[in-house]
Parts: structure tokens; C-alpha cells; sequence
């Protein structure tokens, strides 16, 4: 009789290191869920932000459940080989865990899944090292938000910057003035243009001015079924990953040192 994979137990090197723990929960709260759901999702994110993703683990809680980890440790929980992989077919997903990428697991009808994901849109600021999608020229005279008209309430006039606010954006590089105790601008001026690479001046002056260049989104990118075993490919990958310095939300996105090596099937 075949032994079972299921009973295939993942093991860890004899040497105690920290995070090891943390780690053997990680690949024990994957595979249980691998028991209890039909499919599982790889989705790639676009301008990671933690707080979306929260508000995405809340919208499927009951329904699905997200890991947004350590690849190497959820690979490993997969299995990365046919002889190793925790279900029939799951070798063929680890082989695609490699960069800013999360699983998710829901037996939820795909093109249900699908359309929700798609949905999902949070417009929010650009950070330093992303592209400008657009050229942003602040005008001559007082400074105040530059939020799009569509997104004003009606009635709604931005109020000038107060002058405490100037020697600040003048150390941002913008050519301000005081005039009767508001921030003015001495003649217009171009913060980036589209296609630039931002600087985190040019980048904080965007969030100071209320301008927003990225847009949070996910990709549903491959889906194996659990029934049959196979994977499919479905969304193309997104442009922008997780922001310079910004780590996973939750626990399952803890990052404590780099010992994937540490994890030995």
C-alpha cells in the first residue's frame, strides 16, 4: 500500500534558531488548510498596503483565509517536488511562490472569487521609487490640497496651507513664500512628471498635496484545484510590489531572520 502523503511530516534542523517555532506553525496552519478548502489561490498584490489587506482578510474571514509569508516556508509546506508535495498537484503551485506573492484558500466559486478581486481597487499616495503616472505642476500663488474635483464635495474650497507649514515644504525643494500668514507658491512649479522615478521629497509633497498616484490591487494568478490536482493560470502579474520598508500584515507575514534554510523536507 502507498504511504500517504498526507502523512508526510516536514522536519526542521536539529540546531535550535529563533523564528523555528513560528515557522513549523506556518507550515501546519497551511496544510490544515490545504484539508479544508477546494482551491488554492497564488495572488501577486500591486502597491502592497497593509491596511487593504486587512480589509481583505475581513471580507473573506469565514470564507477563505489569506497567508502573506515567507515563500520559501510556504513552498516547503506545499511541498516542492511530486515525491514531497503535501496533495496531489501542489508542487506544480510552490513552483510559482517566488517574489511578493500570498496564497489564498476558500472553496468559493472562481468566478465569484475572481470578479471580487478585481474589484478590489484603493486608490492611495505613491511612495519613493515608484513611477508617476501622471505630470503634477503646483500653480502660482496660495498652496492648498490639489484633490481632484471629482472626489470634492460640493461647495468644498481647500484652504491655503497655514505659514508654519512653509519652511517644511521650502526643505521639500518647493519655491514658497510667506503672504499674510499662508504658504504661497513665488511661480508654478513641476513636482515630478509622468514616468518619473519619485523621490521621497517628491513623493511627501504628492502626500502633502492630497495627490494620489497608486492604486492597491491584487492579481489572481494561478489556482489549483484540489479535486483534480491541476493549476491553472488566470491574471497576468501586476506592476508594484510591497513598498521599501513596508513587511506583510499579520502573523503569517512575521519576517524574523533569514533561516528558510532551516526548514528541510
Amino acid at each position: 500500500m502507498p504511504r500517504s502523503k498526507r502523512a508526510k511530516v516536514v522536519s526542521l534542523t536539529k540546531t535550535e534558531k529563533k523564528g523555528r517555532a513560528k515557522k513549523e506553525e506556518l507550515v501546519r496552519e497551511i496544510q490544515e488548510n490545504v484539508d479544508k478548502w477546494n482551491y488554492l489561490w497564488v495572488f501577486d498584490v500591486g502597491h502592497m498596503r497593509n491596511t487593504a489587506i486587512k480589509d481583505v482578510r475581513t471580507a473573506w474571514k469565514g470564507t477563505g483565509r489569506i497567508f502573506f509569508g515567507r515563500v520559501r516556508v510556504m513552498a516547503l509546506a506545499l511541498g516542492t517536488t511530486s515525491e514531497r508535495e503535501y496533495a496531489a498537484g501542489l508542487h506544480k503551485i510552490s513552483k510559482h511562490l517566488h517574489g511578493q506573492v500570498g496564497l489564498f484558500f476558500t472553496s468559493w466559486d472562481t468566478q465569484e472569487t475572481l470578479d471580487y478581486f478585481h474589484s478590489v481597487k484603493m486608490p492611495d499616495f505613491a511612495r519613493a521609487g515608484n513611477v508617476a503616472s501622471r505630470e503634477v505642476t503646483v500653480p502660482a500663488g496660495p498652496l492648498s490640497l490639489m484633490i481632484p474635483k471629482e472626489d470634492q464635495a460640493d461647495g468644498y474650497v481647500p484652504a491655503p496651507f497655514p505659514g508654519t507649514m512653509d519652511p517644511h515644504f521650502r526643505q521639500l525643494g518647493l519655491n514658497t513664500r510667506l503672504e499674510r500668514g499662508v504658504v504661497c507658491m513665488s511661480a508654478a512649479q513641476t513636482v515630478c512628471k509622468k514616468g518619473d522615478v519619485l523621490t521621497t521629497e517628491q513623493a511627501h509633497i504628492l502626500k502633502l498635496l492630497g495627490v494620489k498616484m497608486s492604486t492597491f490591487r491584487i492579481a489572481m494568478r494561478w489556482r489549483w484545484d484540489k479535486e483534480s490536482g491541476n493549476v491553472q493560470e488566470f491574471d497576468p502579474p501586476l506592476e508594484g510590489g510591497i513598498a521599501d520598508g513596508e513587511e506583510p500584515v499579520g502573523d503569517e507575514g512575521e519576517d524574523d531572520s533569514d533561516e528558510d534554510d532551516d526548514m528541510e523536507g
